[in-house]
């Protein structure tokens, strides 16, 4: 297990430079079997990271971007009339395959994400009155700019929810952006570039993910995160010092956070090398795991309060047990 780890690690890093953080929860998603939602302003590689890691993989892989005019059709596939036969035959769309890039995620209408929504939680697809699998890695990376918001969509909580990590990502620093011109250019130069070969089969990612479940658990870790989990949804049991802190949320980590929270843990320990989760874990994770699933209040707004404030208060609140 530690030799794929190792190699996919090597893989992304020669592709994308000063994105480490990046790299890393694009690992822990991938290996807790979630999906992850990429956030971040354009040109900073969120799509040329979901490439290097399908590229890492020797899985299938397939790009939609998506726009205002799309159907669900052009995603999931659609039934089409065969003169030859007088019937109609199912072509699959886009959808069926091992790692989705979902490129600009929040442009797409209504029933697309709805279509996109059964895909994520259900691993399948319903098209007419068949329902079609989608296959064991199926593996959803969505992108999108939080900083032009004319013609989108903006996804709703519930589908927010089925992420298991939102990924935020930044502008690289001056040393970072100095080695990515280089980097580049480098590759411009190159007349004859090989595309890097895969390191890992999809089976050794399904074996990864069932090494993570296995991964053990304290029972003292799992009631930290079922007690971090419960500071969202019940502040005034956990801040008796500060009335105000219940106002800053309206709603908090639903159980399904509460099962991400524990599959993101085990991840972290699986690609840190140990085979047993501690609080540490957690908390490198939870960021990810909780900044999408609270919905902070006008209160919160109108203090200037961050949901990372917020998840960083509750974290120097929840004792260790």
């Amino acid at each position: 297990m530690e030799a794929v780890i190792n190699r996919l690690k090597e893989h992304l890093n020669q592709s994308i430079v000063g994105q480490e953080t990046l790299l890393n929860e694009l690992l822990i998603g991938l290996i807790a079997k979630g999906h992850v939602l990429l956030e971040g302003p354009p040109g900073i590689a969120k799509t040329t990271a979901a490439k290097a890691l399908s590229s890492a993989v020797c899985a299938s892989f397939q790009r939609i971007q998506f726009t205002p005019d799309l159907l669900p059709g052009d995603v999931t596939g659609s039934d089409i009339f065969q003169q030859e036969t007088s019937d109609f035959s199912f072509v699959p769309g886009p959808i069926m395959h091992d790692i989705i890039l979902t490129d600009e995620i929040n442009r797409a209408p209504a029933k697309v994400q709805s279509a996109l929504l059964e895909a994520m939680a259900e691993k399948q697809v319903t098209v007419g009155n068949n329902t079609y699998p989608l296959p064991d890695l199926f593996f959803v990376i969505a992108t999108q700019n939080p900083i032009e918001q004319e013609g989108t969509y903006p996804l709703p909580e519930a589908q927010l929810d089925r992420f298991i990590m939102k990924i935020e990502v930044d502008y690289p620093d001056a040393e970072t952006e100095l080695n990515v011109l280089r980097l580049v250019r480098q590759n411009d130069l190159n007349t004859d570039p090989k595309r890097p070969s895969p390191v890992a089969t999809p089976n050794d990612i399904l074996a990864l993910q069932a090494a993570a479940l296995n991964i053990y658990m304290a029972e003292s870790v799992e009631q930290y995160i079922v007690h971090l989990v419960m500071a969202t949804r019940e502040p005034d049991k956990y801040f008796n010092d500060n009335n105000e802190f219940a106002s800053l949320i309206d709603y908090g980590v639903s159980p399904r956070g509460t099962l991400a929270l524990d599959r993101c843990a085990r991840a972290h320990a699986l690609i840190s090398g140990r085979d047993y989760v501690t609080p540490d874990d957690v908390r490198s994770v939870i960021h990810a795991v909780f900044r999408h699933r609270l919905v902070l209040s006008f209160q919160a707004a109108a203090q200037n309060k961050s949901v990372e404030q917020i998840i960083n208060m509750i974290l120097n609140k929840v004792p260790v047990l």
